[in-house]
């Protein structure tokens, strides 16, 4: 699909996919961390699922799934991850109150970095900074209560200014710099996407997000509870081709 779309558009060939490009379905870009977004998704959907009975179909045939598509996720490594992933360690032993906020303090960096652990595998998850162009930007209809007060202010007006007081863990001139995941070429996406076999890894992405918010959905109607009316005998009987005649019909004569 996005081999056909780059043809069609004449674009020279690359060795990375460009985050935020088309990729030939309507609606669905290039995802920026395919390999770090999966991880994460399958590793929360694995430690969810440790929730439900060991008896639990729908655990026994979930977890298959996601730990299947999770080895073929881990297994494909793209170049320097191993000192990209050496480095991170190292700065997060460092510096470990840049990713984790103590009760009551301030986020570094107002949370940029936030350190999570799935499955007995830790995250840094980062927000994005989003480019906004304010000459392109409409008015939203906000009234305009004119420039800030001056002097003394109330009580009530001071009460949001306390998080200023506030310490922050760790030193406001420290500079930690978090490099993200080094990318998939083209052909360390095309052969995640032929050994899942599920479409493109967008695709992929959005069937375990779906997959992860139906983990919940299930948990709490606790699925692997027996029905309050019992079903009726046959009522989950597939319907077999030799329910009308009583035998199977064999061969036309020749």
């Amino acid at each position: 699909m996005r081999r056909t779309l780059r043809q069609l558009a004449a674009v020279k060939p690359s060795r990375y996919l460009e985050a935020g490009t088309p990729t030939g379905l309507t609606g669905l870009y290039t995802h920026n961390a395919p390999r770090s977004a999966l991880i994460y998704l399958y590793s929360s959907t694995l430690e969810k699922l440790r929730s439900f009975p060991e008896s639990s179909l729908y655990r026994q045939s979930t977890e298959a799934v996601t730990s299947h598509r999770l080895s073929i996720i881990s297994s494909v490594k793209p170049a320097g991850y191993d000192e990209w992933a050496a480095k991170a360690k190292k700065i997060l032993a460092e510096h470990p109150e840049v990713f984790t906020t103590t009760k009551g303090g301030v986020p570094f960096e107002g949370g940029k970095h936030i350190k999570d652990v799935k499955d007995g595998r830790i995250f840094v998850t980062t927000q994005l900074e989003k480019e906004v162009d304010y000459s392109r930007e409409e008015w939203d209809g906000e009234e305009n209560f004119g420039p800030e007060l001056e002097g003394t202010r109330t009580t009530a007006e001071r009460k949001g200014q306390a998080v200023f007081g506030t310490p922050r863990p760790g030193s406001d001139a420290k500079t930690v710099k978090w490099a993200p995941e080094p990318a998939l070429t083209i052909e360390q996406v095309e052969e995640i996407e032929n050994k899942i076999g599920a479409g493109l890894i967008e695709e992929v992405i959005q069937v375990a997000e779906g997959e992860l918010k139906l983990v919940d959905i299930m948990l709490e109607s606790k699925v692997w509870e027996d029905l309050e009316e019992k079903p009726a005998d046959g009522q989950w009987t597939y319907f077999a081709r030799d329910t009308a005649t009583g035998e199977t019909q064999g061969p036309p004569p020749k």
